[in-house]
């Protein structure tokens, strides 16, 4: 089970698809200065395994420095080569057994989308924790998937399990979420993708 003292930190933050400079380090450090993210995914789809393992490391120190929990996206052999917290697994990814042979004891969550099927086969396999999603429209990817306010609430009288919502997430929605009780945000567009506001001063808007 994963817990946090503070309940502040809830913001589960998913890096851009891409990190093209050292500024982004930079950015990164000041976010984590505010004391609001707990995770920290690395999601880069389309880079090369070398260089996804140099940038994870640099990240990896950032991560340690601040207490944020460091998560790999998709692939759990890279996340034990990084020394990661654990790793973040879809449906079509590993499965959560062979991912726990990989990484021992260390966080696996996986993505269960809206369906109280794959919720259920997750407590059943004991995933840290449960990402569902989309709950709004996104531009991170296509969703296929819309998860709904009624799911999470089953969720959350299912099981105690933490819960991650995730899709469209930004200022103007995410206290609805929290209201229902998920128990971290998962962000990325919001912060990295936004036109009106800097990454440091979007974030500074969810409070």
């Amino acid at each position: 089970m994963i817990k946090f003292k503070n309940k502040k930190k809830f913001i589960y933050l998913i890096s851009p698809k891409k990190i093209k400079s050292n500024n982004f380090y930079n950015q990164l450090k000041k976010i984590f200065e505010l004391n609001k993210v707990a995770f920290f995914q690395l999601r880069l789809k389309k880079e090369k395994k070398k260089k996804k393992l140099i940038i994870g490391k640099k990240i990896k120190k950032l991560c340690n420095k601040y207490k944020v929990k460091y998560i790999i996206n998709d692939d759990p052999l890279l996340a034990r080569k990084i020394n990661a917290d654990g790793c973040h697994l879809g449906q079509t990814d590993m499965s959560i057994i062979l991912a726990k042979k990989i990484l021992k004891r260390h966080i696996i969550g996986i993505s269960c989308h809206n369906s109280k099927k794959l919720i259920k086969k997750a407590i059943e396999n004991k995933a840290s924790y449960i990402a569902l999603g989309a709950f709004f429209s996104t531009k991170t990817k296509k969703a296929k998937y819309k998860a709904t306010i009624e799911v999470l609430n089953w969720a959350k009288k299912t099981t105690n399990i933490p819960i991650v919502a995730i899709g469209g997430i930004k200022f103007n929605n995410y206290k609805k979420l929290l209201l229902n009780k998920a128990n971290f945000l998962a962000i990325s567009s919001y912060i990295w993708n936004n036109k009106r506001y800097k990454p440091i001063e979007a974030i500074q808007k969810i409070k």
